[in-house]
């Protein structure tokens, strides 16, 4: 008898160990109303309908709630069925940037990819010879203190990894840029950080339908204050159906296999600030965008040739690295210490740095101190800062060239006369940058002559806009076949002054 409950038992478990057959497979098997050797029949629930236990089959709201709940763990990954432990473990051999990947699988991986362990031991991987602490202890303490108070789940030691790794990287530009020209008053390594870094410019140019065409640059001409960048080869859309343009620095990663970081310098929209006419020759015409846009187009056409920018080297390391794909860097301001003291405080000692140029060669440089302003020189809530003075005869200056401004196309070139390229840097008395401009402009030929210390033609050109308007006045030697310079004047917005100074006192 024991040996029969034995065997009942142990035919029992198997039963219960094995999977259960599909009812139509059993009932081939097994054939109606027959109970299988060492295994127990089950009944179904009485029907509360009809009281028949055989006939009535189960209600289909419980059997969705049945296969739900039973389907639910066969449903998982692998993955995720596995303890969070483990799952740690194994994000544990990944670097950052694959974490950055994994992060965006699911909300799983999003959640152990963030998590301090991990990002604690890729930390000290690092930066292990260091301490965790950025040099200045006390601010990094404070700076610790405040993300843990926050919220110590979003990763405190993510936000350090990437705050260290951000410092690291910009400090090997900004030691270059700390040693500055007395002579320009900007840095003197812009160019070779901007090289250093694999910076290169992209121009967006989108049509009235809202298509875009990315365009890499041609050409870069640099010089001691601003530089050139030059499009010639790819698509362009007709003139009159561009909408807007817009310029991105773009650090690329050299053997990387990766996109590379753009940065939105300037969007302009050309519909609301059309172009202006500045100057042609037998095949082009040039079409001047504010601020700094020269589009070149075929006489008789609206095809573009190509398209120039002129960029100022103040800031410019900055704008093409810190922005954002959407959004332009924005400089922080910083205002000289205030000096109620000195009744002519704001309107004395300004430096300019004033450069003729073109895609080539310079055209003419110069280097003005200790420029001021009086009182009786404020015309129309403008500061005039008067550089050259047409009754001087000393401070006139021989031009080294002609006015001219070269161009290529993808296939031709040539050279639009009457035009070049003005690059000023304004420095206010504590030798800081007040006004940096670098644009085309172009000369108009005056009917009445301005001197007669000169027999030849007197021309002018000017640039204006709403930071301050400059103003040159030429005299065409025809003999020597040489422009010289004979009056040279910057004027400033008297609103400009005060909110740099900031004074009020001035009107």
């Amino acid at each position: 008898m024991a040996a029969g409950r034995g065997e009942f038992f142990r035919s029992f478990l198997e039963g219960l160990e094995k999977k259960p057959a599909q009812p139509a497979l059993r009932e081939r098997q097994l054939g109606r109303g027959r109970v299988s050797p060492g295994k127990i029949q089950t009944r179904a629930p009485p029907s509360a309908v009809s009281g028949n236990e055989h006939s009535c089959p189960e209600p289909r709201s419980q059997r969705k709630d049945f296969l739900k709940i039973k389907n639910s763990p066969s449903q998982q990954t692998f993955l995720e069925r596995l303890p969070s432990e483990i799952l740690i473990k194994i994000l544990s051999f990944l670097d950052a940037s694959s974490l950055f990947c994994i992060s965006h699988v699911s909300k799983l991986f999003h959640k152990l990819a963030n998590d301090d362990v991990i990002w604690h031991e890729i930390y000290m991987s690092e930066f292990g010879s260091q301490t965790w602490k950025p040099k200045l202890a006390d601010d990094a303490a404070l700076s610790v203190n405040q993300v843990a108070v926050e919220d110590r789940s979003t990763g405190l030691w993510k936000k350090l990894y990437l705050r260290t790794m951000a410092g690291q990287h910009m400090s090997k530009w900004i030691r270059e840029l700390r040693d500055i020209s007395p002579y320009t008053g900007l840095p003197r390594h812009t160019e070779w950080v901007l090289r250093n870094m694999n910076v290169s410019w992209e121009l967006t140019v989108c049509n009235c339908r809202g298509e875009e065409n990315t365009l890499e640059q041609s050409r870069v001409f640099y010089f001691e204050s601003s530089m050139i960048v030059r499009w010639s080869a790819g698509r362009f859309p007709k003139y009159h159906q561009i909408g807007n343009i817009q310029l991105y620095g773009v650090r690329k990663y050299p053997n990387v296999s990766k996109p590379g970081w753009r940065s939105l310098i300037l969007k302009l929209d050309v519909k609301s600030h059309p172009g202006r006419f500045i100057g042609k020759d037998r095949l082009i015409k040039l079409m001047h965008l504010a601020p700094g846009f020269i589009v070149g187009i075929w006489r008789g056409q609206q095809n573009v040739a190509f398209i120039m920018v002129s960029l100022h080297f103040h800031k410019l390391v900055e704008k093409s690295l810190l922005g954002s794909p959407v959004s332009p860097y924005s400089e922080p301001v910083d205002l000289p210490p205030v000096d109620n003291s000195d009744p002519r405080f704001g309107l004395q000692g300004y430096t300019l740095h004033f450069v003729l140029h073109n895609t080539s060669t310079k055209i003419m440089s110069g280097h003005f101190r200790q420029l001021s302003c009086h009182r009786v020189h404020f015309q129309r809530g403008q500061m005039e800062l008067r550089v050259i003075n047409r009754t001087n005869l000393s401070q006139h200056r021989l031009l080294s060239g002609n006015i001219t401004l070269p161009w290529q196309s993808e296939t031709l070139e040539g050279s639009v006369e009457n035009c070049c390229i003005l690059t000023l840097t304004l420095l206010d008395e504590f030798q800081k940058p007040f006004w940096c401009l670098s644009s085309p402009t172009y000369t108009q030929k005056r009917k009445n002559a301005l001197s007669f210390d000169y027999s030849g033609e007197c021309f002018l050109m000017e640039y204006h806009n709403l930071e301050g308007k400059v103003q040159m006045i030429l005299v065409w030697l025809k003999e020597q076949k040489q422009f010289l310079l004979i009056s040279l004047t910057v004027y400033v917005p008297v609103f400009k002054v005060n909110k740099h100074f900031s004074r009020e006192c001035w009107s």
